[in-house]
């Protein structure tokens, strides 16, 4: 078993139990791709699986899972929300390289004032301090990314495996736990102009995150850059298309 197939699958299970889970469609030509990484005798078969769901309140559950080897394995985990609620995005990257292991988790928060920090931040400071004694501060992230995480951003590197199988596991389990009790409690917007406001920041984040995509260049490398281009527009950040789909009707 590959490092983070367990995260996933620990994801989807809990999902599965505490959701009414139906399939989010995913794109022909996503669902799995192949490739090769390196050469000669460090050549490595890569596999790319795209899993994704949706539920009542979550307008899209995906999951990217990148399977090269010991030295290339990345899990991109994302749940965006419906955009009549005020929840935040749920992000995890976990990404393994030949340097070791880079390991973000997060609640992308919508909006900075205070009564959204204290309805969606604060309950998780306890669980990101619980967790940031042993995985500590991974160092400097682009400025212009700031806006886009919550207090409670955990970010570390690591070149100890073990970590990530224990300490980086557990860190994901409580982030997940404490997002889905978020969920169970949200209550629909009903008045437009917050409605306006929560789609346009789910914009601006997907906007951002789809232009920035650390995994870009691997994806290029591995598949050529007009599959990744529609792989990232079309399925990891599809937003814009979903709502220019839903204009047209």
């Amino acid at each position: 078993m590959t490092l983070y197939q367990p995260f996933l699958n620990y994801a989807i299970a809990v999902l599965q139990d505490r959701l009414d889970l139906e399939p989010y469609p995913i794109p022909a030509g996503f669902e799995r791709k192949e490739g090769t990484s390196g050469k000669g005798k460090r050549l490595e078969q890569v596999v790319t699986t795209s899993h994704a769901f949706k539920s009542g309140k979550l307008r899209q559950i995906r999951a990217a899972h990148v399977q090269g080897g010991k030295s290339l394995q990345v899990l991109n985990f994302v749940i965006f929300p419906e955009l009549k609620y005020d929840l935040p995005f749920f992000g995890a990257d976990l990404v393994t390289l030949p340097g070791g292991h880079l390991i973000a988790l997060d609640m992308q928060p919508l909006f900075h004032d205070p009564d959204y920090q204290k309805k969606y931040t604060e309950p998780l400071l306890p669980v990101f301090n619980l967790h940031k004694e042993y995985l500590p501060w991974g160092g400097d992230f682009p400025e212009e990314a700031q806006p886009f995480f919550s207090p409670a951003f955990l970010w570390t590197r690591t070149q100890d495996t073990e970590v990530v199988q224990t300490r980086v596991f557990a860190a994901f389990k409580d982030y997940l736990d404490v997002y889905l009790n978020f969920v169970k409690k949200a209550q629909a917007a009903s008045n437009s102009q917050r409605l306006t406001k929560i789609r346009e920041a789910q914009l601006r984040y997907i906007d951002y995150r789809a232009a920035k995509d650390p995994a870009r260049g691997m994806f290029t490398r591995l598949y050529g850059s007009e599959w990744t281009e529609e792989y990232i527009h079309g399925f990891l950040f599809d937003l814009d298309r979903k709502l220019a789909l839903a204009a047209v009707d």
